[in-house]
Formats: C-alpha cells, sequence, structure tokens
C-alpha cells in the first residue's frame, strides 16, 4: 500500500521556523513528483510547493517564495518543507502528495497519493 506520513508540524511564533517531512513507504519516492498542499481553517486548498525526481526543479506558491524550500533525499525516501519567516496566514494542516507523472506540475494538480496532514500553527 502507498503510504506517505508527514511529520514536523507544531505551533511557533510568527518569525519563526518548521521543517516537515514526508516520508514514503510501501514504494520508492524516487519515481515520483512530490508537492505540498495546505488548508486553512474556512479557506480552500492550495498547492505550496512542489519537486520533480531528481530535485531539479521546484515551484512555490508566491506568498511562500523566498521564505520555503522544498528538497528531497531519495535515499531517505523522504522530502523536506523547510519553512522560514512564518507567518500567521502560514496556518493551516499541510499535506503531502506524490505523482509518478514526470511533469512536476502534475503532482500539485492531479495527485495519486496523499499523507494525512500535519498542523501548523503561527501565532503569537
Amino acid at each position: 500500500q502507498l503510504q506517505l506520513v508527514e511529520s514536523g508540524g507544531g505551533s511557533v511564533q510568527p518569525g519563526g521556523s518548521l521543517r516537515l517531512s514526508c516520508v514514503a513507504s510501501g514504494f520508492s519516492l524516487d519515481y515520483y513528483s512530490i508537492g505540498w498542499f495546505r488548508q486553512a481553517p474556512g479557506k480552500e486548498r492550495e498547492g505550496v510547493s512542489c519537486i520533480d525526481t531528481s530535485g531539479a526543479r521546484t515551484k512555490y506558491l508566491d506568498s511562500v517564495k523566498g521564505r520555503f524550500t522544498i528538497s528531497r533525499d531519495n535515499a531517505k525516501s523522504t522530502v523536506y518543507l523547510q519553512m522560514n519567516s512564518l507567518k500567521p496566514e502560514d496556518t493551516a494542516v499541510y499535506y503531502c502528495v506524490a505523482s509518478s507523472d514526470p511533469d512536476v506540475h502534475t503532482v500539485l494538480v492531479v495527485p495519486e497519493v496523499w499523507g494525512q496532514g500535519t498542523l501548523v500553527t503561527v501565532s503569537s
């Protein structure tokens, strides 16, 4: 069974940092593009970032550019989302997703595998 498990969420003050991790089980991440979605209370889900199989291509939501960095370690079947300079508007449940489509954009359009989500709360 293909599974993604997120961790690293928590509560932090504005300006703080968190690093989310997404670990794959039941399959190798090597052949999957990985993305992160988030959904804040009462708001629609939005794609935050994505990375291709090699890590060479990355994409970011405009509001997180310069603050968030996505990376991957295929040897550990893990993808990371480093979040710096966090703002209250970053508060949301963050979901890791995967797609076997070689086009990195597809993972945020038609993901094939979803994680269960991890909550990030940014508040003073």
